[in-house]
């Protein structure tokens, strides 16, 4: 059984909903029709294992006509409600998996609110999907980097860039010392810098860096596009010697990003922009505890948790959390991290802060803006980073690790004043 934890708000009893909902999405509608024998509904029926009532709202978080109707009005009860479904419903089927747990439950006239908040998988239904290909482990054996995080970056201009703008770029982030650099969620295969015309450039930049080095800098190139396209971009990069692809997970959907992850070895970077439309507002959609968990048996190898102290509207706890989900198990045994990915007006003084709130290394430390309009440039931004990291790593206060740092104190100058 697959189950699913709830936030619902109704002017019901919510014991009364709970079933409504379980019913809506197993075999059950609003009528028992001809076929509903005992037996199937044995066999297929969702159970509701608790309904936990809270405090109520003080008003209704959404409008449902159906309630107006029915003249149905406060108190407007709240509840956290816990739903079993069997696994034979879905199978190995994981856009069906999701439209079971979700569905059109947000549409009931019943409620006023209601938040797929968690999904815990069972071991049982872990073993049907594939573990991450890259995860943790590959991603730092790619990039050779070991006992810290991850540093990178975004490419900025965001979209504009053209191919032999875009090479100079990355070569001079490359020499800087980066471990990763990624395309922005805007830019994927635009005419003024086709896929099929970077990729080869830019990775010819990256091999002659790691002939150079050693160092194999890790560039998630943003392929998201329809399916077949996305394989044949992924196709490209491999040949080319890349490592990763990045794909805007909203936009392309599960299915399409199991099938990527079928057809290639590469990590795959998962972007979750566009979220805050599903997980925003508090009383209705997807919380990121359920999400990432879709998603990870999709097959990604990164996941996106936004940033603590950043550009965005997230709670720092929201952050925290959705970075230690990632790296914990999925299910009971399952030894399957992806690498959280921190982004979003990061800079060397939000580092430990994401440190603290990963509880772990094993993240991934984006910084666009906060590398790359660093008033030395792009250079001086990856050393405030990376002396930021040493200092967050003995203990030593940033202000005082400035002293001896230039580029760190510059950072604090320039982007300390603007949080």
């Amino acid at each position: 059984m697959l189950e699913a934890q709830y936030l619902v708000e109704t002017p019901l009893d919510p014991a009364r909903v709970a079933e409504i909902m379980a019913g809506e999405q197993s075999c059950g509608t609003f009528v028992r029709v001809e076929g509903e024998s005992d037996d199937l509904r044995a066999r297929a029926a969702a159970r509701v294992l608790s309904v936990e009532e809270l405090a109520p709202a003080e008003r209704p978080s959404l409008s449902s006509s159906y309630l107006d109707r029915k003249g149905l009005g406060a108190p407007w009860r709240r509840a956290r409600v816990r739903v079993a479904f069997p696994e034979a419903n879905f199978g190995v089927n994981l856009p069906t998996m999701a439209a079971t747990v979700a569905g059109n439950l947000f549409d009931l006239g019943e409620v006023t609110g209601l938040r797929l908040e968690r999904l815990l998988v069972p071991a049982d239904i872990r073993a049907d999907y594939p573990r991450p290909l890259v995860g943790v482990a590959g991603t730092r054996a790619s990039t050779g980097v070991q006992g810290r995080p991850l540093f990178g970056t975004i490419i900025k201009p965001n979209v504009g860039l053209r191919t032999p703008e875009l090479v100079a770029l990355v070569e001079r982030l490359c020499d800087a010392g980066l471990d990763f650099i990624k395309d922005d969620e805007t830019c994927a295969n635009p005419r003024h810098a086709p896929l099929a015309e970077r990729v080869p450039a830019i990775m010819e930049v990256i091999r002659r860096h790691r002939e150079r080095t050693g160092r194999q800098v890790m560039m998630a190139f943003n392929v998201t596009d329809e399916t077949d396209a996305m394989r044949r971009h992924a196709d490209l990069i491999e040949a080319e010697g890349g490592t990763s692809a990045m794909v805007s997970l909203n936009w392309v959907g599960l299915s399409s990003v199991e099938s990527l992850r079928r057809s290639t070895p590469l990590a795959i970077h998962g972007h979750r922009n566009g979220f805050g439309g599903f997980g925003r507002h508090p009383a209705i959609g997807m919380a990121f505890p359920a999400y990432q968990a879709l998603y990870r048996l999709a097959g990604v190898d990164h996941m996106h948790v936004h940033g603590i102290g950043g550009k965005f509207s997230d709670d720092p706890a929201e952050v925290a959390e959705g970075a230690r989900l990632c790296l914990a198990p999925l299910a009971p045994g399952a030894d399957d991290p992806v690498m959280p990915a921190f982004s979003s007006g990061q800079w060397a003084g939000t580092l430990a802060a994401t440190h603290a709130a990963a509880q772990s290394r094993d993240f991934l430390f984006m910084a666009g803006g906060g590398i790359l309009a660093h008033p030395s440039g792009a250079e001086a931004g990856v050393r405030a980073l990376l002396d930021a990291w040493e200092a967050v790593r003995d203990g030593v206060g940033l202000e005082e690790a400035a002293r001896d740092s230039r580029p760190l104190a510059e950072a604090l100058e320039f982007f300390g004043a603007r949080t």
